[in-house]
């Protein structure tokens, strides 16, 4: 279902080829400043509508889709899913940060850290895929959220999906540059201009990450296609490189380098965890190109489980031959590799890791650039981001608006702020945008308004309160004890666990999934909570007043701009009957807008 009648197809027509004031704010509540003091008023009422209203997946497949006026053209298989997913992951996490966790953080069980890492960015894909299958639209996991959580928490996750993007597509550009500069024989700072009245976080200036930025942007506006057959070229080329680093490392192993396996304890192995987390970063990207993809069903699992295997055993045979070559106390923090290669008799070698990791970088540039878009566009379809950002180029059949927005801010970034910094912060975005998707996985099999009893509903939300009460008491107490004592875990583990077992014996299924779904639920999304809540509690301080600073601006832009817009916009769809509208999560039932 599209957007019927004339009315709507030529606003949809007008608001795609101009940029006036209706392409950013063409909702009732901002025609007048009047229609804003009033709105403003009204804010209450309106912001419970929000939180208590959910959409529909055929509104997200149809209505929503329907509001770029252009569809995005289906041309992805499993093949270019898999290639994409290697793209996405595989690039500045392995070559950057595996040697700044080793060497002052976990030591040579960075691999476990990998390992811990993996399994949660494996309980995530799970989660993901069978969302993906089921609502195959670019909003990914915005689009997953609003159906099963509300508008208001998909809105927060947004806010960190967009945060996500652009400070991992920053870090990456920034690393771009310290491989860069080992090719050429320099340092890093090199090629940076030091500012000495700024901050030291701030004030390294990197042009040339700015110059990838561009150019990655111009390959993303031209071609999804052609963007995919870049990558998997470049993917193909890179995991060549990877192997040749495996196979020579292992060549140049000594076995005394792991003499010493976890000097910093098992506390350094979870705080690199939750660092190395940022290495897994990206896998989300494929989700969103499940609009764009032929056959979701088959080649959605294929893709986003395929890729992340072979990430993860990447991952932990280039973790520990790097380990193997070099005493983690030696290992270079800006290029491992390279230098690892160089101590050991192999200079040459460093070239070849060099131009393996900018071609790795690369291409996870380039994936962010197309998933971030499209998450973007799908935002925009909701109004609450300006609907400008939803047009689709007719001729490329991209969201170029959104594309070029988001990676101007990622340039921006990416000219000023230091790598552990963006590191740290795109952590904390993802591990609550994954624990927030596996939550809503839950609510989707255990609750279906109109049919789940109240009684069951409250039983349920008993038991997910619990497991976020217990993983969150987890979490705050490993972050902040600074001893090995256990008495807390004894108490805050098993209520996780009498929590999850009584949504599994208590509560009744209510909805099987149609195509594929979660083995193990609730089992498995409930771990997956768990594992992300726990891995936020290693992270420090100062990244989270950061997110604290980001999530108080979010809230800011929402109340006085995005909840107006998409109430807006919902109560014109409804007074249009347009699609099944909207559901609220007490009673089920169609909302009239109107009687609000």
């Amino acid at each position: 279902m599209g957007l019927d009648g004339p009315t709507g197809n030529e606003g949809a027509r007008r608001r795609g080829c101009s940029c006036a004031k209706d392409d950013f704010l063409p909702e009732e509540s901002f025609k007048s400043w009047g229609n804003y003091v009033q709105a403003l008023q009204q804010t209450p009422r309106r912001f419970m509508d929000r939180v208590f209203t959910r959409s529909l997946d055929s509104t997200e497949l149809h209505e929503i889709k329907a509001r770029s006026q252009h569809e995005m053209k289906k041309t992805l298989s499993w093949w270019d899913l898999i290639w994409f997913g290697i793209g996405a992951v595989i690039g500045a996490g392995i070559f950057v940060l595996t040697g700044l966790q080793a060497r002052e953080v976990s030591g040579p069980a960075v691999v476990i850290s990998y390992v811990v890492s993996g399994i949660s960015a494996m309980l995530s894909v799970f989660c993901y895929t069978e969302f993906a299958v089921e609502i195959p639209v670019a909003g990914g996991s915005f689009a997953y959220l609003r159906v099963e959580l509300g508008d208001f928490m998909a809105f927060i996750a947004a806010g960190n999906i967009l945060l996500e993007y652009v400070i991992g597509g920053a870090a990456v550009a920034r690393s771009w540059t310290s491989y860069f500069a080992t090719l050429c024989n320099h340092e890093p700072e090199d090629f940076r201009i030091i500012v000495h009245s700024m901050s030291e976080d701030y004030g390294h200036l990197d042009p040339i990450a700015v110059v990838v930025v561009c150019v990655i942007c111009v390959l993303a506006v031209l071609s999804t296609k052609g963007s995919s057959r870049f990558n998997y070229i470049a993917s193909i080329i890179h995991v060549i490189v990877i192997l040749f680093i495996i196979i020579a490392g292992f060549s140049k192993a000594d076995a005394k380098n792991y003499s010493d396996f976890m000097p910093f304890g098992v506390r350094g192995v979870f705080k690199s965890s939750a660092v190395l987390f940022f290495a897994y970063v990206g896998f989300d990207a494929v989700s969103t190109m499940a609009e764009e993809t032929k056959n979701p069903a088959r080649d959605i699992p294929i893709g986003l489980v395929g890729s992340m295997v072979i990430t993860t055993a990447a991952y932990c045979l280039l973790a520990v031959a790097l380990c193997l070559m070099q005493p983690f106390r030696e290992i270079n923090a800006d290029a491992p590799f390279s230098v690892a290669f160089e101590a050991v008799g192999m200079s040459w070698a460093k070239y070849i890791v060099a131009a393996g990791a900018l071609k790795g970088m690369t291409t996870v540039l380039l994936v962010t650039a197309v998933g971030q878009a499209r998450y973007l566009t799908h935002i925009a379809r909701t109004h609450m981001m300006p609907p400008w950002l939803a047009q689709v180029h007719p001729k490329t059949e991209t969201p170029i608006n959104a594309t070029i927005v988001l990676l101007s801010a990622t340039a921006i970034i990416a000219f000023f702020t230091e790598l552990d910094i963006l590191a740290n912060l795109l952590s904390i975005a993802t591990l609550f945008i994954f624990m927030l998707v596996a939550l809503a996985l839950l609510v989707r099999r255990y609750y279906v308004s109109g049919e789940t009893t109240t009684a069951n509903r409250n039983k349920l939300v008993a038991c997910i309160v619990l497991i976020l009460a217990s993983s969150i008491a987890t979490a705050a107490y490993w972050g902040l004890s600074d001893n090995d004592d256990w008495i807390a875990y004894v108490i805050t583990v098993p209520i996780w666990f009498l929590a999850t077992l009584a949504i599994h014996v208590a509560v009744p299924h209510a909805r099987n999934p149609k195509l594929w779904g979660v083995p193990l639920v609730p089992w498995l999304p409930s771990v997956s909570i768990a594992i992300n809540i726990f891995l936020l509690g290693s992270i420090d301080g100062a990244s989270f007043a950061r997110f604290g600073i980001w999530t108080v601006l979010l809230l800011l832009y929402y109340f006085f701009f995005g909840l107006h817009a998409s109430y807006d916009t919902a109560k014109e769809a409804a007074e249009n009957k347009i699609g099944d509208g909207l559901k609220k999560v007490e009673e089920g039932v169609k909302v009239s807008l109107e009687a609000q």
